[in-house]
C-alpha cells in the first residue's frame, strides 16, 4: 500500500529520519544538535567520518533496516502518520521546547496537534470528586474549543479524555509506548474513541512496550504540546507534578484545582499554587486566563459575525492584518509579527472562538468569511 499526503516528506527522506531515530544513543537532544549542524538527516548520514563521533559512525554502519521497514509498514495503514520535525504538520508549540522529539507517530488526525491544546493531568487513583471534576472541566473546556490533552492513564487522564469526548470535542492522548500499544489495556476501547475524535501520539516507534523511563519523557510532550497544564488531583510525589514542572520550564501556564486540606491528593495542587500556579475553581477561570471571551460550551461558530460589543484591541487587529487573505502557519505569523508562538497561539484562540479566524488543514489559519468580506 502506498501512503500519500500533501504534507509528507519523500519516502527516502523519511527513511533517513527513521534510521537516525533508531540509532542507539541518539536521543532527541543529540538528534537536534546534529540537525542544527548538518541541516538534514541525509547530510548527517553522508557526513565524512571525521565530522561525527566515532561511536555514532560505528552505529550508522549497521542501520536498523528491519525496524525502519516496520515503522513504514505501520504508517501504511489507514489514519496512521509519521510526522518529522521538518514536516509542516509538526505542532509549532512542541517545536519550541528544548528537546522536541524528531519524529512523532500519530494514529488519528495530526491536524488536531496544531489546535489549542490544554493538558489535564492528575492522580491515577483520584477521589470520586476528583474524577468527576476532571470529567466536567474537560467537557466544558472542550465545548469551548480547547483540545484536551492527557496521557491515557487510569484516573484523571481517562476522565479528562472521556469529558472531551462527551462534548464531541477532539482529544489527544500522548503515549509512553509505541503507537500500536495501549497501556493500560483497560483503556483499549477509550483509545479507539480517541482516534475517532482526535489522535494518539507517541515519540516511540511501533512495538515499544511500556517502560518506567518512558513516562517522564511522555510528560514533557503532554505539556509541550499545550498552551497550559491543569492539575486536578495529585500527591506531593507524582508524575503530574513532573508534567507541571516541564510546563514551567517550557514557559507554559500551570493551573491547579485546590482541594480539602484533609485530602492527601490535594497536597500536590496546593504545593503548585504556593509556587505560583494559577488557582482555578471553574472552567471559566482557565478560559479567562487564556484570553477567551467565549461562553463555556457555546463557542461562536466560525462564520458567525463577531459580537459588535466586543471590539478587538489594536494588537489583535494587527495580527489579523498580518495574516493577510491566504492561510498561514503560526511560524509565519511569528516571523512577521515578532511575537512568541505562545502569545500568538493564545491570541488565535480568542480570535477563533469569537469567529474572526478558522484553523484549517496543517494548522494553517485564515480569516473567516465574515472577516474576509469586511
Amino acid at each position: 500500500m502506498t501512503h500519500e499526503s500533501p504534507h509528507a516528506v519523500r519516502e527516502d527522506e523519511l527513511r533517513d529520519w527513521l534510521v537516525l531515530m533508531h540509532t542507539p544513543g541518539l536521543g532527541p537532544a543529540r538528534f537536534g544538535a546534529l540537525l542544527e549542524r548538518f541541516g538534514s538527516p541525509r547530510s548527517v548520514l553522508e557526513a565524512p567520518a571525521g565530522e561525527l563521533p566515532v561511536e555514532l559512525v560505528r552505529q550508522l554502519r549497521k542501520p536498523a533496516s528491519e525496524e525502519v521497514d516496520a515503522d513504514l509498514a505501520w504508517r501504511d495503514a489507514p489514519d496512521k502518520h509519521i510526522v518529522t520535525l521538518h514536516d509542516p504538520r509538526y505542532p509549532t508549540l512542541l517545536r519550541q521546547i528544548a528537546d522536541p522529539p524528531p519524529v512523532l507517530f500519530v494514529h488519528g488526525d495530526p491536524g488536531v496537534l496544531s489546535g489549542h491544546l490544554l493538558a489535564m493531568v492528575g492522580s491515577r487513583n483520584p477521589s470520586s470528586g476528583g474524577r468527576r471534576t476532571a470529567f466536567e472541566f474537560a467537557r466544558h473546556l472542550a465545548g469551548a474549543g480547547l483540545v484536551i490533552t492527557s496521557g491515557l492513564a487510569l484516573g484523571v487522564d481517562g476522565a479528562a479524555h472521556r469529558g472531551a469526548l462527551a462534548a464531541d470535542g477532539p482529544t489527544v492522548a500522548v503515549l509512553g509506548t509505541g503507537p500500536d500499544r495501549v497501556y493500560p489495556a483497560a483503556h483499549r476501547e477509550l483509545a479507539h474513541e480517541v482516534v475517532e475524535q482526535g489522535a494518539l501520539v507517541s515519540e516511540f516507534p511501533p512495538g515499544t512496550t511500556p517502560r518506567p523511563e518512558h513516562f517522564p519523557r511522555r510528560n514533557r510532550l503532554i505539556s509541550g504540546l499545550s498552551l497550559g497544564t491543569l492539575v486536578v488531583e495529585a500527591a506531593l510525589r507524582s508524575g503530574s507534578l513532573i508534567t507541571a514542572r516541564h510546563a514551567v520550564e517550557q514557559g507554559r501556564e500551570v493551573f491547579a484545582i485546590p482541594g480539602s486540606i484533609h485530602n492527601p491528593l490535594a497536597r500536590g495542587c496546593h504545593a503548585l499554587i504556593r509556587q505560583g500556579a494559577k488557582l482555578v475553581e471553574t472552567a471559566e477561570d482557565i478560559l479567562e486566563e487564556l484570553g477567551s471571551l467565549a461562553a463555556v460550551g457555546n463557542p461562536a461558530p466560525p462564520a458567525q459575525a463577531p459580537d459588535p460589543a466586543a471590539e478587538l484591541t489594536e494588537e489583535y487587529s494587527q495580527l489579523i492584518e498580518i495574516m493577510g487573505y491566504d492561510p498561514v502557519t503560526i511560524d509565519q505569523m511569528v516571523q512577521a509579527s515578532g511575537l512568541t508562538a505562545e502569545a500568538i497561539s493564545s491570541m488565535l484562540l480568542i480570535l477563533e472562538l469569537r469567529g474572526y479566524v478558522t484553523c484549517g488543514p496543517g494548522g494553517r489559519y485564515a480569516r473567516t468569511e465574515y472577516e474576509a468580506l469586511k
